[in-house]
């Protein structure tokens, strides 16, 4: 074993917990339990010890890596999360590339608003990828929009309230780019989703109703309110569930489906008629 080789045994460990990238993911805790200060701010190695004893245990009981480290790289950024929060997936990274790329075409100042933000993994990569973009995230979560907040850092604003009832009014019908990743997955499905998700993040952030499609079809309906002419939303589904939510989108609408294999995402993307 190196010196850069976490301990054999915590890997054993966290491989019989079924962590299946166990060599990974026991650097990755290391790494975090060195960071952590010990007792009255001076670093030991029985406080990193101790330190890495107590995220090893939250990992083995089931707890995602991402909220037991305290951040997931998204996008080339890193997002902090906590536990009880949803953890932003790969798959949303085409939702977050899209937003960034239709912010760009709608000129120096485009207004951006994620609903069902969570962490705002995608209201973060538009503040730094466009930098004059005005950009609002909202969730109903408090603790999430927490995160949200310091994810932003101050490069956008963050409410908590239900879908966009707590965005500003002023934004009614200018809003150029209006982004969602809403729970899409079937209630009668959540009971098969991995523990990881089951029982450690909101059931709030994943339910989507009988077919899954309930809280976006919510948010569709409010699209012609908010969206100006021209605008866009766009909103992140499954592929099963591609035409469920193509039929929820505003009539007369154009709406084009993109599609990412390398992440496994689906995006539904409805333009305003100008």
């Amino acid at each position: 074993m190196t010196s850069a080789d976490p301990p054999a045994a915590l890997v054993a460990r966290l491989r019989a917990a079924g962590c299946v990238f166990a060599e990974d993911e026991a650097a990755l805790l290391v790494a975090a339990a060195g960071d952590q200060p010990s007792a009255g701010g001076v670093a030991s190695p029985a406080g990193t010890v101790d330190a890495l004893e107590a995220l090893v245990a939250r990992r083995v009981a089931g707890e995602p890596l991402e909220t037991v480290l305290g951040w997931v790289e998204f996008a080339g950024l890193r997002l902090g999360v906590g536990p009880g929060v949803f953890v932003p997936r790969r798959r949303t990274e085409l939702l977050a590339r899209t937003a960034v790329r239709l912010a760009r075409e709608s000129g120096p100042t485009p207004v951006v608003v994620e609903a069902c933000c969570g962490v705002a993994p995608v209201a973060s990569l538009v503040a730094r990828e466009v930098p004059g973009a005005q950009v609002h995230a909202a969730d109903l979560d408090p603790v999430a929009v927490g995160w949200a907040r310091r994810n932003l850092a101050h490069r956008g604003q963050a409410w908590v309230g239900d879908l966009l009832d707590p965005v500003p009014p002023a934004l009614r019908g200018r809003v150029d780019v209006l982004v969602a990743n809403a729970p899409y997955v079937p209630h009668d499905a959540i009971a098969t989703m991995p523990p990881e998700a089951r029982d450690h993040e909101p059931h709030a952030a994943l339910d989507g109703g009988a077919d899954g499609v309930d809280v976006q079809r919510r948010l569709l309906a409010l699209a012609p309110v908010w969206v100006r002419a021209g605008g866009h939303v766009l909103v992140e589904t499954s592929v099963r569930q591609t035409a469920l939510t193509r039929a929820a989108c505003p009539p007369g609408w154009p709406v084009e489906v993109l599609r990412d294999d390398d992440v496994d995402g689906t995006v539904v993307v409805a333009r305003r008629p100008a």
